[in-house]
């Protein structure tokens, strides 16, 4: 990477975290909202991206974030910290559980095993009275959205931190490896089962923090909401927009179409629901490799760029 490069990101970043000082009150809020979903895209990134498994389970790892935030500060009464942790035990606990068998599932059906785990364990919780079973849980309030703002800005900075040192990590390589041609990575000495659960459990471990942050901001959490596939469903919209196995990309995705659709919500409410069904659209015909592809090579293709997606792809 190169020095100006750097000293791009790190400005962009300064603008950041001075949100909370200069901007309104909404903007803080559309903030928070849109940096957790950066860093959900992010940890998709690292299962989806990286390693080439189209994860639809990631929005169970945000609920079980939320959930032991949850049931720690109101039914056992500690503090946000422990129910961080909590939470981030809870998903990689589920990672590794479920990783082991689902992880050798491929392509289609590896995204379908997944599918349904929203559902399962959204049903699960709701018979738990620990969890509040469907009533819910409400957490204690803290009014400090400055707070949560700089929260989210730190998770992201380190997810995507994480997401620069695996394109230079012997663990990234492999990574990598596995999402090109798995039998090929294994043949040259990969541990490919012990690489996608420590990808699954990566990834688990920064939605379950997005979930914890998220849970403490809004004080009130059910399984419906906790466990909702939609919120996977844009993730991995806002990752393959953005570009999905790049390191910036998932930022771009997630803060671009965040901005995008909370405009259509509040200016054009008819249309704002067929928002993300259109950029997947227009993402898989006219830039599949999302738009840290298309800005690197539309200087020298021109609008040559779509015409060749569309018949690489035979659309």
């Amino acid at each position: 990477m190169k020095a100006w490069h750097i000293g791009l990101i790190g400005a962009a970043v300064l603008v950041l975290a001075g949100v909370p000082w200069y901007g309104s009150d909404v903007l803080i809020q559309f903030g928070i909202n849109a940096l957790l979903l950066a860093v959900l895209a992010q940890g998709w990134n690292i299962i989806g991206g990286y390693t080439g498994y189209a994860s639809f389970g990631n929005s169970v790892f945000y609920g079980l974030g939320a959930y032991g935030v949850a049931i720690a500060m109101v039914q056992w009464h500690l503090p946000f910290e422990v129910g961080m942790v909590f939470g981030v035990l809870l998903a990689v606990v589920f990672a590794v559980l479920l990783g082991i068998p689902v992880l050798r599932l491929k392509g289609h059906y590896f995204a379908i095993a997944t599918l349904a785990l929203s559902q399962v364990m959204a049903a699960i919780v709701s018979n738990i009275p620990l969890a509040g079973q469907n009533i819910g849980l409400v957490l204690p309030p803290l009014n400090n959205d400055r707070l949560f703002y700089e929260l989210s800005l730190g998770l992201l900075v380190i997810a995507t931190l994480t997401i620069f040192w695996l394109t230079r990590s012997r663990f990234g390589f492999g990574l990598i490896a596995i999402r090109e041609n798995e039998e090929g990575a294994a043949v040259m000495g990969v541990n490919t089962t012990l690489y996608k659960v420590m990808a699954f459990a990566l990834s688990g471990i920064f939605s379950a923090l997005a979930g914890g942050i998220h849970a403490y901001w809004i004080t009130f959490l059910d399984p419906d909401s906790a466990f909702d596939i939609s919120l996977n469903v844009k993730m991995i919209i806002m990752a393959v927009f953005g570009g999905a196995g790049t390191v910036l990309g998932p930022i771009v995705g997630a803060l671009s179409l965040s901005a995008i659709s909370e405009f259509l919500s509040s200016e054009v409410t008819s249309i704002a629901g067929l928002f993300f069904g259109i950029v997947i659209v227009a993402a898989v015909v006219l830039m599949p490799r999302g738009l840290a592809d298309m800005l690197r090579r539309f200087r020298k293709t021109g609008w040559r760029y779509f015409s060749e997606n569309i018949r690489a792809h035979r659309l």
